[in-house]
This record gives C-alpha cells, structure tokens and sequence, in this order.
C-alpha cells in the first residue's frame, strides 16, 4: 500500500484539486484510494460532496478521540474511492495535542492499526493507495501526514514564487526523514495552473525542470475553468467533464504515478494503465413531462345549431321586434337591416311629466384675466422683434474673424479678454520643469522576471529518490 502526502506550504497551488482528482483518476483505473483530508477547511470533502457534522466520526476524532480510520470512511459517488472527511473542528486538534505524548505518530498509529486488522481479516491491505491532503502550512498537521506517509508530492504553482519557499520545503523534508520517518522521500513535482500562452509560465517551468532535473512530471496540469467547476457541484472532474482538458492531464498523472508501482510488493499484480478507461456517466432520468391540460369545455355560444335551424351568430342582446330581416338564399347568411338602438329606460323613481320645461341654460362666470398679460403698451410690435443672434465659437472668431457692420453695438469686452478667451483652457498647467521630466522615457525594468535556479540553494543528493525512466507513448 502505498501512502502519499500532497504538500507545499504555499496555499493556493492545486493540492486539493490534485488530491481529488488524482485519487479518482486511480480509482478509474482499478486501484482502492483513501483519502485523508488533513485541512481544516474541509475543501476536499467538500470537493466530493461529503459533509461532516460537528462530533461524528473524522479525521479530527481519529487525532483527539481514538476514532477508528475504518469507522470514519465513508464512500463516494466514484467506485471504489474512499474519504476520511474534516470539519472546522480540526481547526483546534494543534492546540489540543500540543501537550500530548508522542503527537507526531497519532495519524501513523491509527493507520497502521487500521491495515493490520485488514490483513488479519482479509488477507491483503484495506487499499492500494492512501492520499494525504496537507494544510497550507509546516505545522502539527502536516508533520502527521509526513510521518504516516512513505512519499511526497509537491505541487507548484507556475508563477513568480513558485521556487520562493521550495528550498525550505526540502530542507523539512529532509529533517523529517532523519528524526521521524526514514522512509520518506519525495517522488516528484507536478506543475499545476500552467497557462502555455504565457510567457511567464514558460519561463517559470523551464526554471524548476532546471534546479529540479528528472523529478518534474512530463506533463503539467493546465488551467481549465472545469477544474474550478467540479467542486460546487461535489464532483471530480471525471463526473463533471470527462472530456476536459483538467480530465486528461490528470489522467497523465495518475499514469506517471502508476509507472512506480513495481516497488510495492501489494501493487505488483495490478493491470497496468488502461487509456481508454474512463467513469462512466451517471444515467440522468429524462424530466417529467408536465401532465396535459383538462379539455376545455364547450362554451353555450360555441354549441352546435340543433338540426333544422340556421346558425345565427350570437348576441348577447336581444333583438328589437320591429327588426326586419331580409329574405335570402338559403346558402346564404341572413342579413339584418341596420336598427337605430332603442332608447335609455328612465329610471323607476323618477316620475314621468309631459310639460316640463327644460331648465335654463346657466350662465357663464366671467373669465379671469391672465396675470402674465402684459398691458398694450409693453407688447414689441412683429416688425421690430428680432431674433437673437447665435452664439459663436471664440476660437473660430479668432482664427477668422467675421467684418464687424458699423450699426453692430460695441462689445463690452477688452480686446485682451478676447484673445485670453480664444486659446484653449486647461486647468492644470505643469511647470516646464515638470512637463520635461514626464516626457523623458522611463527607466527599464530589471530583467530578472523570474527567480533563476542558480539563485537557489543546492539540493543535498539524498532529496529526491532515484526515478525508474517511464515508456513514452508510442
């Protein structure tokens, strides 16, 4: 059985959508994957659609309480891969063991109490491959997971910091093999969020391939919206975009991990990788068909004539009785005469009278006079009204300016108000000294983008394990 720690103490750089899928990638090749979520914040459970209630059974009972790992498994929607899920309650498991004895091999522990009862019972280990999901950080957490685990996987962002902590990493890597776990080493480095089109990213890949030769997997893990996606709906990436591009990479990687399986006795008579695997899609019931709606019942107008009668169009009123109706060829419709309507019905109350005059017209206020009438004598008789004159552009007066008629009323500005009105405002003017130095290009960047291997410490030679060179595709 093989046990794996996805780490790096940077945040942000892929671990726990590399866990997920990762593990589903393997579980999709035949392989029995557990995985531990270590982080607080539950992202990889939540990856997978798993939720852990405070007090039941999870990795932060397994550490404080005793918890047995098989009680706390539970199953997913992918075959044959398991989690042992976390809550917010792991948040305060570093303070609570921080007085405990032997803190560092409770996880170790409780894992190998686990797979000697599997052996005893069955014969074989509980699973093929156990994958840790370390928080974003060295601390109590991770160092459990380190001792548990027999290997380490880094993941590393293709950026600008991407080498920024690396070293420290191995330095702790290192510390930890020499005082608590002897077996651990580092498998290798999976570049993830790599963008080709960038030409930083480039740069930063061929940086690590440098300071880390050999230890780099072939084929990083792209950037893919889907990759992002599958988690909101608690799935991995197999489930919810078998066709994406964050599929296939990942498959590429769980293909390079599997290529170093002949150095684990459990896993030697396992298939080799099958490309053309593949989860198979859930079947999606088909959505109900709404019920059909009721028959719509006959209105009394829209009946059918009895027989021997000629069909009429309805109306709601009743005809007249002096209505006459002219005769027409049976084929034909009938054709009613145009019929003054009947008068209005006075109403019963009123009592009806034969000589009553109408009443009188009354008569009319006067009308007010408008308040804005002006009297005659302000009103500007139509000949002497004129229009006023358009307004005129004051740099285009200026440029040409238009011959001034001698009956044309003298302007009430100075000639030097003119001219200061034709040129352009602004307003901010910088001083000369100012407006120089803005001009003047600016000065280079420095041409050290990215941080270059060289710049880094040596690795020691015991670092990284010797890697079995891998078949390319044929």
């Amino acid at each position: 059985m093989r046990r794996i720690a996805i780490i790096n103490q940077k945040g942000g750089v892929g671990k726990t959508t590399t866990t997920a899928n990762l593990g589903a990638a393997l579980a999709i090749q035949g392989r029995r994957v557990v995985l531990v979520d270590m982080d607080a914040q539950a992202n990889l459970s939540c990856s997978l659609g798993v939720e852990a209630k405070s007090g039941s059974p999870t990795s932060y009972t397994v550490l404080t309480a005793g918890t047995k790992v098989a009680k706390a498994l539970r199953d997913t929607s992918v075959p044959r891969l398991r989690i042992l899920p976390a809550n917010l309650d792991l948040s305060g498991a570093e303070l609570e063991l921080a007085a405990a004895m032997g803190r560092e091999f409770i996880l170790r522990d409780a894992l190998r109490e686990w797979v000697e009862q599997e052996r005893a019972r069955t014969g074989r280990a509980p699973a093929d491959y156990v994958l840790f999901d370390c928080p974003p950080s060295l601390g109590l957490l991770s160092i459990n997971a380190l001792a548990a685990a027999g290997e380490v996987l880094v993941t590393m962002q293709t950026e600008f910091l991407a080498l920024q902590g690396m070293s420290k990493l191995v330095e702790v890597v290192q510390l930890l093999k020499k005082r608590l776990n002897p077996e651990l080493v580092i498998t290798g480095i999976v570049p993830c969020l790599y963008d080709s089109r960038l030409r930083l990213a480039r740069e930063v890949l061929a940086e690590i391939r440098t300071y880390f030769k050999g230890q780099v997997f072939p084929h990083p893990v792209r950037a893919n919206v889907k990759l992002a996606e599958a988690p909101s709906f608690g799935q991995t990436v197999f489930e919810y975009a078998p066709d994406s591009k964050g599929a296939d990479d990942y498959m590429l990687v769980a293909r390079e991990v599997m290529g170093r399986e002949e150095r684990d006795e459990d896993l030697r008579g396992l298939p080799a990788f099958d490309a053309s695997a593949r989860l198979m899609p859930k079947v999606i019931p088909a959505p109900r068909k709404p019920p059909p709606p009721p028959p719509r019942k006959p209105k009394v107008a829209d009946a059918p004539p009895a027989s021997g009668m000629a069909s009429a169009p309805s109306s709601s009123a009743a005809l007249p009785s002096d209505a006459s109706v002219s005769v027409a060829p049976a084929s034909a419709a009938p054709v009613r005469k145009a019929v003054a309507p009947p008068a209005k019905p006075q109403p019963a109350s009123a009592p009806v009278a034969e000589n009553l005059e109408a009443p009188a017209p009354s008569k009319p206020a006067p009308a007010r006079p408008r308040e804005s009438a002006k009297p005659a004598s302000d009103v500007v008789p139509a000949q002497r009204r004129e229009a006023p004159a358009p307004r005129e552009n004051p740099a285009a007066r200026s440029e040409n300016p238009a011959p001034r008629s001698d009956n044309s009323a003298p302007r009430s500005e100075k000639p030097a108000q003119r001219v200061a009105s034709a040129a352009p405002r602004s307003e901010h003017v910088l001083p000369r000294r100012e407006r120089v130095a803005r001009t003047e290009p600016s000065k280079p960047l420095t041409e050290a983008r990215v941080l270059r291997a060289d710049e880094v410490p040596p690795l020691p030679p015991d670092a990284f394990e010797i890697l079995s060179i891998l078949p390319t595709d044929s």
